[in-house]
């Protein structure tokens, strides 16, 4: 195990250059000038270049993009333009929030969609199997910011139960964070909720059609023992592939999330970046949500071991 975790980890480097070369690349050609932003709609062609020299925009692009890799190795995303203080400190400023409603999200979409996939696939081509993949289709249909939308409409507009909008640090107590994000969390977890009990629903009929459950059920027993003692184990291992890819999908959708309710999170920063063409940022934060991708990914490899003994790492 600890060989192949080494493996994996050392597997990660290249991926995390190529990443990390697309996310210069990409940023650098597009239109958009942030010394002309800077110096403003006034400033004369000398103080613009006077910028680029300060920022260092005036050297190659091959050598801009050295001097990325080596702030990388480095362990720096280097200075925000705008901000003018360091990325990495940005992002930490920044962290709490999206990470707290990535993580909400991810429970609420876990909680509603695993069990409702596997009612569905008990309950298979009956009433309660139709009404819930009729439910996850309208779910995986709508729009989070959409959705977002209506909560506020209904639950905060209308009920005042919640928030409008806005964000409550855990600094000032966890029920006040928690009021603010729930309904963020669920704009994003139904959604993602809706292609988990998709996935719990088929994975659940693929292991209730094998012979140990025919088996298992012909030595007397019960449906519940069978169900939830034998296949929903067994069903786990793709249903937990996909939530890991729920956590990366939800970490880039509170990207809008965030907008929507005005919480002051990575989202609110990386677009406010690429409006004020603060490369840094940007290449910060791309950076960051591509290695939390890559943890994910081996983190839900190691998880198979738990719900599959026969699987093993070598």
């Amino acid at each position: 195990m600890k060989t192949y975790i080494a493996r994996r980890l050392l597997a990660l480097i290249p991926v995390a250059l190529v990443v990390a070369t697309v996310a210069f690349v990409l940023i650098h050609v597009a239109p958009g000038d942030p010394a002309s932003i800077i110096a403003g709609p006034d400033a004369s062609p000398d103080d613009i270049a006077r910028l680029h020299r300060q920022l260092g925009l005036d050297a190659p692009f091959h050598v801009q993009l050295f001097r990325w890799y080596g702030r990388l190795a480095r362990g720096d995303l280097g200075q925000s333009i705008f901000l003018r203080r360091p990325v990495l400190e940005a992002i930490l400023d920044r962290a709490e929030p999206t990470i707290l409603l990535t993580l909400y999200a991810l429970v609420i979409a876990v909680v509603l969609g695993v069990p409702a996939g596997v009612i569905a696939a008990r309950h298979h081509d009956g009433t309660t199997d139709q009404a819930l993949m009729a439910g996850a289709l309208v779910g995986i249909s709508i729009p989070n910011f959409l959705l977002g939308l209506l909560l506020i409409l209904f639950f905060s507009v209308r009920l005042g139960w919640f928030p409008v909008a806005g964000y409550s640090p855990l600094e000032y107590g966890w029920f006040g964070t928690l009021r603010s994000l729930t309904l963020p969390a669920f704009a994003l977890g139904v959604v993602q909720s809706a292609l988990i009990a998709r996935i719990a629903r088929s994975a659940m009929l693929d292991v209730l059609r094998e012979q140990f459950i025919v088996a298992g059920r012909a030595k007397g027993l019960g449906e519940r023992a069978v169900v939830y003692k034998h296949a929903l184990k067994n069903a786990m291992i793709p249903t937990v592939t996909v939530i890991g890819i729920s956590l990366a999908i939800l970490i880039s959708g509170s990207v809008i999330v965030e907008q929507v309710f005005n919480i002051p999170g990575l989202g609110r920063l990386i677009i406010s970046a690429v409006l004020r063409r603060d490369y840094p940022v940007i290449q910060g934060v791309v950076i960051c949500i591509a290695g939390i991708y890559m943890l994910v990914n081996l983190a839900v490899d190691l998880s198979y071991v738990v719900f599959d003994p026969r699987v093993r790492y070598q």
